[in-house]
């Protein structure tokens, strides 16, 4: 038996995690998952609470209500992908090896029927959390997600946006999202998919396979290459996500 009351969250003590709980399983709202959202992951951070709570979400991951199963398939994944921060958890995945063991199958059952490719993203985040597939497992969702990554230039180190999709696809160090006249920028260079490899061919073609064509499309910038519009130099979009994430 957990005793909540020894833990804690981004708030402070965790006792009053089992009555949220209590109110997902009776009557779950978005509002009740964004107020454990907030306690267990805030803003990326874990806490010991944080994977107290996994026995829980896999279980109700293991249920047969599809909406509840994919939020606490998600939330889990993002805990677990925080598993290496600082905490007093001890070896989480060990511990919990079980249960993220039943998530991660979970999340690829979920996978292949998501509703739409926000759920989509989010689940193969979730997947390469469960996996602990280092630098994608916190960051992949957000920027597939907003069709933009934030990053900066490895030579002069500028704030740059990498865009993709119905903006566009370019690189600029302006904030494009405001901007009423020109802004300077520079075409992205995607990956031919037969080029690609590793975590890139993994994730391509798996879009592929589960019908999600868009996502594989954006995959390809986001595994391609961009130029900065400051100094002109060329790098590769994936490793300035993966060393900035």
């Amino acid at each position: 038996m957990t005793d909540w009351s020894r833990l804690h969250h981004a708030y402070g003590s965790a006792e009053d995690v089992p009555a949220l709980l209590d109110r997902i399983a009776a009557e779950p709202s978005a509002e009740l998952w964004n107020d454990l959202w907030s306690a267990l992951c805030h803003q990326g951070s874990v806490y010991p609470a944080s994977f107290a709570a996994l026995p829980w979400l896999a279980d109700l991951a293991a249920r047969g209500d599809r909406d509840q199963a994919v939020n606490a398939v998600v939330l889990a994944g993002a805990i677990t992908a925080g598993a290496d921060q600082l905490h007093e958890a001890g070896d989480v995945r060990a511990e919990h090896a079980a249960e993220i063991a039943g998530l991660l199958e979970a999340a690829n059952r979920y996978l292949r029927t998501a509703a739409d490719r926000g759920e989509y993203v989010h689940l193969l985040e979730a997947v390469l959390g469960f996996e602990g597939v280092a630098g994608w497992s916190e960051d992949l969702a957000w920027g597939l997600g907003s069709e933009e990554y934030e990053v900066s230039c490895p030579g002069c180190g500028a704030g740059l946006f990498i865009v993709f999709g119905e903006r566009g696809h370019f690189s600029t160090g302006e904030d494009y999202a405001l901007s009423d006249g020109d802004i300077e920028t520079r075409p992205l260079r995607p990956a031919a998919p037969a080029d690609l490899d590793g975590i890139g061919r993994r994730l391509h073609d798996l879009a592929l396979a589960d019908g999600q064509r868009e996502v594989a499309h954006a995959l390809t910038h986001v595994f391609g290459g961009a130029t900065c519009p400051d100094c002109g130099t060329d790098f590769p979009v994936a490793d300035r996500i993966r060393a900035e994430g």
